[in-house]
């Protein structure tokens, strides 16, 4: 027995020793060409052996054959197929390998609800779509609305930011961000009532966010939602599976300051993590008088039950308050300076504005992932959120003024307390606008074969939002008089209410202290929505089609007596159909073509005239028609797409009511219709390891359509006037037609990098709606630049400090940017800039400038 125990251990000895001299040894480091990539993976193509990168990027990995292929693989970049060749008992290096970063994979981001998600990965057949990665988000945002990191894509167009932080918007392939969807992790958070987004109440989503990605025209979205210009998915952090976190310090121009903290415990072996992040941020603003100050909170809790059950629940806010500032005219800019904001003065040696806007919106969602089998999952989200807030603004009189034109408050408070009757002859008000919305979505998907791949789903939603005025500070009067509720006329209101962010969530005014308006409306939306697609070597296609149905009803507290308080309820069906093709060239390349058709319900602002109860009759279906031809190309040093469209906006109906001669009239705006199409194109070229450029461009044109027919009718709807108005080949403003971009960055040194980006805006026209002859505004350039330094620390270089400056609109341009209004400049009028003095609008930032220190850990 002995002498076979010894037989046996030299066998295995022998195989051991023998199989250790008959392999070789590969190694090297994988970087993204600025620094190392740790856990990146390494496979031995056609077997089973694979390791993980390790911090520094390095991999070793043993190999029993003598020429093979390494398939090279990280989150977020393109996998990459490395050849090599080893002599038995040698070790081979391959030296650096540098992997590409695909902007547009996102399938290992998303963590949560992957099948509600509708990012442009989910599916095969392509669309015209940007991304853009937290860590580029990070970067680049500064202390500005998260809506500035699209301002490098094709056919975007962001505005407002001169009004304050928050008051940025977005026009996509120059539709507003009313007619563009905007998804949170696939939740729509587009406004119910009028289908605008406030930015200000998301200012904590360049903290949150893993990636927004922008997707123009059609999209992949499966919903029934308004995406005429295009959908952005904003893709929010999850409970993080690593341990660690990290600790930041920013400044920039005009004593603006932030700092934010975050950590995560990692998932134990339990399955439960958790992640939290904080963060505190205030300025005094570009512009004079428009301070703001906020936090973001942000806590994630994640639990994985098993392989097939994965639970999620996220709940995140940001209350903000904020000055704010209005167009001008160019005539007052010439006078006082372009930053000049008149909307405000010294109240008891303290700034107070008479304008502004605070607002806190928690957002909470429950996520499930269900894996139901290896053909079938389901995903589902259940999310509400709690909007409390509204706007600053003044009531009475028109306020008394300084030599340089700011609010007197000293002769306003002088005049109130000098009142007989003690009735405020002018005093501060908030508009509040709260809201409650509940919803679901769920989407079920399955392969039915090898080939073709099906999903379906629901998405139901309810709204409730609550509007009306109260007092904030009566200026040293007694009370504020009321005249015009019908309920309580002549009404005394003494009770002040405050506008700070926290104390919003309960500190408001009761019905009877509430006045110049009082209404709520409750919105339910129902809808269903299905995907088929079919994939097979080269080929792909899909079709999509959505169904829903609102149900709208209003009651007014304020403008109706008992008994007429409540609007005729209202129920619209809207539906959507797309589908699309592409094929493959070769792997470098594929053809693609879409097409979808939208029937949409009208919004509810449009449906009750006036902010009454009255409905409009007229009110009826928009038609959107999209169509769009595209080519993708990738290859090892160039990736890039070009897009044409062509998008038609049908059957939009505006209507107002008002007395004349004390008879109610209504007047509406009938048959206005869009077309936009265009050219677009964007590329990243990697030149060498050290250097990559990026370019975008578009070529648009936005124009109204045949002409707009204006009808005024009596109570009963009898026509009292009608007449034809051509707009045929007017320019649609707010949104520049044509735009182009260049950027690179390149690497100094080893984690050391520069970067800059220049665009060009033209083809902007003022915001005026549907003219025959817009006006034009000039056009301009703007650079931006910023400098990156990562330094590696800790024992192990575990932990990093990466320090990070921006300056934008480096040459301090001096520019438009926008136009309220499109008066001619006549031989003989004040002009500035080309244009009207009396013109009003806003002009674009100068040079700024933001620094910031990131400790990771």
């Amino acid at each position: 027995m002995k002498t076979m125990k010894n037989w046996l251990f030299s066998g295995v000895l022998f195989l051991m020793v023998t199989s250790a001299f008959s392999q070789g040894k590969v190694t090297g480091t994988i970087t993204d060409g600025q620094g190392s990539l740790p856990g990146a993976n390494v496979a031995i193509k056609g077997s089973k052996v694979g390791v993980s990168a390790d911090f520094d990027g390095k991999f070793s990995i043993n190999t029993t054959v003598d020429a093979g292929e390494l398939v090279i693989s990280f989150i977020g970049f393109e996998p990459k197929t490395v050849k090599f060749s080893v002599a038995t008992g040698v070790t081979k290096d391959l030296g650096t390998i540098v992997l590409t970063a695909n902007s547009n994979e996102l399938s290992e981001i998303v963590v949560i609800g992957k099948g509600i998600i509708d990012i442009a990965q989910g599916r095969k057949t392509p669309i015209a779509v940007s991304t853009i990665r937290a860590e580029e988000i990070q970067a680049k945002i500064g202390t500005s609305d998260i809506t500035q990191v699209l301002v490098n894509t094709p056919s975007v167009y962001v505005a407002g930011q001169a009004g304050g932080f928050g008051d940025s918007r977005i026009s996509v392939r120059g539709f507003a961000q009313d007619n563009t969807a905007f998804l949170l992790n696939g939740q729509p958070i587009n406004g119910m009532e009028d289908g605008k987004v406030y930015w200000s109440n998301w200012s904590g989503m360049s903290d949150v966010a893993n990636a927004v990605q922008i997707q123009r025209g059609l999209g992949s979205s499966k919903l029934a939602i308004s995406s005429v210009g295009g959908t952005v998915n904003f893709v929010t952090k999850a409970t993080d599976k690593k341990e660690g976190g990290f600790a930041s310090v920013g400044v920039a121009n005009d004593n603006y300051y932030k700092t934010t903290a975050a950590y995560n415990t990692g998932m134990s072996k339990s399955g439960w993590g958790t992640s939290v992040l904080l963060s505190h941020w205030q300025g005094d603003g570009y512009n004079d008088g428009t301070a703001g100050q906020g936090e973001v909170y942000f806590i994630s809790v994640g639990f994985k039950a098993n392989e097939n059950h994965n639970f999620n629940f996220l709940l995140t806010g940001a209350p903000q308050e904020h000055d704010q500032n209005y167009g001008k005219k160019l005539s007052v800019y010439e006078t006082y300076g372009r930053k000049y904001n008149d909307n405000g003065g010294v109240l008891n040696g303290k700034y107070v504005a008479t304008a502004g806007n605070y607002y806190h919106k928690p957002v909470a969602n429950l996520n499930w992932d269900f894996n139901i089998n290896d053909k079938s999952s389901l995903s589902t989200v259940l999310y509400a959120s709690w909007g409390r807030g509204g706007s600053v603004g003044s009531v009475g009189a028109s306020p008394k003024r300084t030599a340089d034109g700011h609010v007197d408050y000293d002769a306003i408070v002088a005049a109130n307390e000098a009142s007989t009757t003690g009735a405020s002859t002018m005093a501060l008000r908030n508009s509040v606008n709260n809201h409650e919305w509940y919803g679901l979505v769920s989407n079920f998907r399955t392969a039915l074969t090898e080939n073709i791949d099906f999903n379906m789903g629901l998405d139901l939603r309810t709204y409730k939002g609550i509007h009306f005025r109260q007092i904030i500070n009566l200026l040293g009067a007694d009370y504020y008089l009321d005249k015009y509720s019908l309920n309580n006329p002549n009404n005394q209101i003494s009770e002040t209410f405050t506008n700070n962010r926290y104390s919003v969530l309960t500190n408001y005014a009761d019905e009877k202290n509430r006045y110049q308006w009082d209404y709520s409306e409750t919105i339910t939306y129902g809808g269903f929505f299905s995907q088929i697609e079919y994939a097979k070597d080269n080929f792909s296609s899909f079709f999509q089609g959505a169904i829903s149905n609102q149900a709208h009803t209003r009651t007014d507290r304020y403008g109706y007596v008992p008994g007429n308080q409540d609007a005729e309820n209202v129920n619209n069906v809207g539906y959507n159909v797309k589908g699309g093709a592409s094929y493959k060239i070769e792997q470098v390349g594929s053809f693609y073509a879409n097409a979808g058709y939208y029937s949409r319900q009208p919004y509810h602002d449009n449906i009750y005239l006036n902010f009454g109860n009255d409905v409009n009759p007229l009110t009826k279906n928009e038609k959107i028609l999209g169509l769009e031809l595209g080519y993708n190309y990738s290859s090892k040093f160039l990736s890039g797409s070009i897009n044409a469209f062509r998008t038609s906006w049908k059957d939009r109906v505006t209507s107002t009511s008002s007395e004349v001669n004390s008879v109610l009239q209504y007047k509406t705006n009938e048959g206005v219709e869009q077309l936009h199409t265009g050219i677009e194109l964007d590329f990243v070229a990697k030149l060498m390891n050290n250097l990559d450029i990026t370019g975008f461009a578009s070529f648009g044109d936005y124009q109204f359509v045949g002409n707009s027919v204006i009808t005024v009718r009596d109570e009963d709807r009898n026509i009292l006037s009608s007449a034809n108005v051509d707009v045929d080949g007017g320019k649609v403003g707010d949104a520049a037609q044509t735009t182009l971009g260049l950027g690179a960055k390149y690497e100094i040194l080893p984690r050391f990098s520069v970067d800059a980006d220049w665009r060009n805006y033209s083809k902007l026209y003022s915001n005026v709606g549907a003219v025959k002859n817009n006006l034009e505004l000039p056009s301009y350039d703007v650079v931006d630049s910023g400098l990156s330094y990562k330094i590696l620390t800790g024992s192990n270089k575990q932990n990093s400090v990466f320090l990070r400056l921006n300056v934008n609109n480096v040459f301090d341009e001096v520019y438009i940017s926008e136009l309220a209004s499109a008066i001619t400049a006549n031989p003989g009028d004040t002009t500035v800039r080309g244009l009207n003095s009396d013109n009003r609008g806003f002009y674009g930032y100068g040079r700024t400038w933001n620094f910031s220190v990131r400790y990771n850990f």
